[in-house]
Parts: structure tokens; sequence; C-alpha cells
């Protein structure tokens, strides 16, 4: 009789995450054969646009307070998008998931988890590409700071991680509210300075902007990649962190008292 083999919980952890990564990896690369034609067609649709939009109302599309606009707007974007897809993308991670939760060792959080490390993953893999595209063409997309733009870029992922916890859970226990944080990453898009620079608005428009997270998250970023960028005043890591550590707290706390429910519904 052979003797059977305990593992630790965090073996059990580990192996359902890598059962659940290959699961979301498989399911992003089948279900749709265009997704990473529109993983990268995206974000160069919106440089065509607001270069042509530049270039026509102000007859200049080149350069913005120590950064070259193609570059700078490139990186805004894929930080901004890197925050929403964590976003969006944990809406329905539990009720999609929820088949597997007939196995105790599956566990609500474990899907957002997941998700949140594919995105994060695969939109490094595209910012990657991007800057070595930049590099050949000359447009100075290589990180003057890298370690600076490494720890933006890992800000901008926890925060939208930590959003995509807290997210994840109420919009599963009321479904309207997935449909609000949809029609919210819009108009985030706005408010974060991904498309024009803030430095020009009001002090007092400045300061209500300032609220916003990803703003500090996209700023910091920006500032590792241009060395002579000029970011908004105000700008602050420790407040960055605090939104970090606080929605991550939020996120767990809300998993852990809900579980049972997520579980059942």
């Amino acid at each position: 009789m052979t003797e059977r083999t305990i593992r630790s919980p965090w073996q059990v952890t580990w192996s359902v995450w890598k059962a659940l990564f290959l699961r979301e990896f498989m399911t992003r690369i089948t279900q749709d054969r265009l997704a990473w034609f529109w993983m990268l067609f995206e974000p160069i649709a919106f440089i065509v646009i607001f270069v042509a939009i530049r270039t026509v109302i102000l007859g200049s599309s080149r350069l913005i307070a120590g950064a070259e606009y193609v570059p700078w707007l490139l990186i805004g974007l894929l930080g901004f998008f890197l925050f929403r897809e964590n976003m969006v993308r944990s809406i329905k991670a539990v009720e999609q998931t929820r088949n597997l939760f007939s196995y105790r060792q599956v566990k609500p959080i474990d899907p957002v988890l997941v998700r949140c490390f594919l995105e994060g993953w695969i939109k490094t893999f595209i910012l990657a590409g991007f800057v070595a595209v930049g590099v050949l063409l000359g447009l100075g997309m290589f990180p003057e700071d890298f370690p600076l733009a490494l720890f933006g870029w890992i800000s901008l992922w926890l925060l939208g991680s930590g959003v995509a916890l807290v997210v994840s859970v109420l919009a599963a226990l009321v479904d309207e509210i997935g449909k609000i944080i949809q029609i919210l990453s819009f108009p985030l898009l706005l408010i974060s300075g991904v498309m024009f620079p803030l430095n020009f608005l009001p002090h007092d428009l400045t300061a209500l902007l300032l609220i916003n997270p990803i703003l500090h998250g996209i700023e910091l970023l920006r500032l590792g990649f241009f060395e002579a960028y000029q970011p908004v005043q105000g700008i602050s890591t420790i407040y960055l962190w605090l939104w970090i550590l606080g929605t991550l707290m939020l996120g767990l706390a809300l998993h852990m008292r809900f579980e049972l429910r997520l579980k059942a519904l």
C-alpha cells in the first residue's frame, strides 16, 4: 500500500493557479483569433487619431514638456490599458469560473488573481514590442531611468489588481455595478492625463484631477521613460501606493467576507 502524499496549502494553491492560468491563456488565444491584433491595433489607432487632432488644431505633433508627443502618448496609453484591462476583465471573473467552485480547492479570488497576472504579462510583452520598434525607428522609446519605469509599470499593474479584487466582488453581487464600471472606463481615460498634458489646466482643476491615482501612476511611468519630462505638479508616489495598498486590502477583505456567497451565486 503506497503512502499518500500530503500537500501543503501553498502547493495546492499553486496547482490551482497553474491550471487556471493555462485555462485563461488558452481561452484568450482561441476565443477570438483577432485578439492579439486588436491589442496592438487599439493603441496605434489612438495615436493616429490624436496626432491628427493635435496637428490640425495646434499645427504640431512633436514636443510636450521634455518628451516627443508620440512616445509620450503611447506610454500613457499602454499604462492606462494595463490598469483598465485588469479592472474590466475582473467583472466576469467569478461568474465565468463558477463551475469550478465545486472543487473546494478553487476560491473565487483565484481566477481574479490569475487574470490580473495574465494581463500583466500580456501588456508587458506588448510594451516591450512597442519599445523595441520605437528604438529601431529612432523615437527615443527606451526608458532613461529603467528602474523608475519598471516601478511605475508595476505600480499601475498593482493598482489595477487591487481595483480588480474589489470590482470582482461588487460586480458579482450587484450586476449593475459591472455595467457602470465598463461605462466609466472611457471617462477615466480622459481624466488620467493620457491624451493631453495637464500642466496648462487651471490649478483648481488640476488639483481635482490629482485625486485620481491612475494619473499619478502614468506620470511616474513617463518620468521613468523621459528624463527631461516635466510631470504634473503634485504627483506623489506615497499617494499612489496608499491607493494600491488600500484597494488590495479592501479587495482581500471583501473576498474573505463574501467567499461562501460568491460560490453560492
